[in-house]
């Protein structure tokens, strides 16, 4: 399939509402199947808000980059979000200093795509320009992902772009512990 033409881009403030309502649509994507709408629900009301997008936005320890259609609308088809520090799991932490020793680390928190335009490339142009971004932020330190353990079309799509799964996380969605796996992107060669 031919890649589809997308824009990727630093986000800009006055996006927060758009991206908020395109986290609001794919989030329950990456969920296990049979997880209760409530429960997806309270996670996007507390996580992801157009507040959230807005600080991410603005903020130095963050780069949130959006997909922007290449076609005449402009719309927003997917976003990333890049975090530098440390996280604040006790598991991720344990995993990432066994594999790669101390921080920081370069976390790859989020990365959606609208369902209209899943397996067009925009992920794969999303996650290109992440990879190159995290080097940007932080060069030379780890790259690093959680996912949920029963996300098999997400773990595979990582592996593919060169990440390992180094150890597994707990993560809260809604109030209901999920388990997922922590992903380390292998160093360019």
């Amino acid at each position: 399939m031919t890649a589809e033409p997308v824009v990727v881009r630093a986000a800009r403030p006055q996006e927060a509402a758009e991206i908020a309502w395109l986290a609001a649509l794919t989030f329950p994507l990456a969920c296990p199947e049979g997880t209760p709408v409530p429960t997806m629900a309270a996670h996007v009301a507390a996580h992801l808000t157009p507040a959230h997008f807005a600080a991410w936005s603005g903020s130095a320890e963050h780069l949130l980059l959006v997909a922007e259609s290449g076609d005449d609308s402009g719309s927003l088809v997917g976003y990333t979000l890049l975090a530098v520090g440390e996280p604040a799991g006790p598991d991720e932490l344990a995993a990432l200093r066994s594999a790669v020793g101390p921080g920081p680390y370069v976390e790859l928190s989020k990365i959606y795509v609208h369902p209209d335009h899943l397996g067009h490339g925009t992920a794969g142009r999303m996650l290109t320009t992440a990879t190159s971004e995290a080097q940007r932020l932080a060069p030379g330190r780890p790259f690093w992902l959680g996912t949920n353990g029963q996300n098999a079309r997400a773990q595979s799509f990582y592996r593919r772009h060169g990440f390992t799964v180094i150890g597994r996380r707990t993560y809260d969605v809604g109030g209901v512990q999920h388990d997922d796996v922590v992903m380390l992107q292998a160093p360019a060669e």
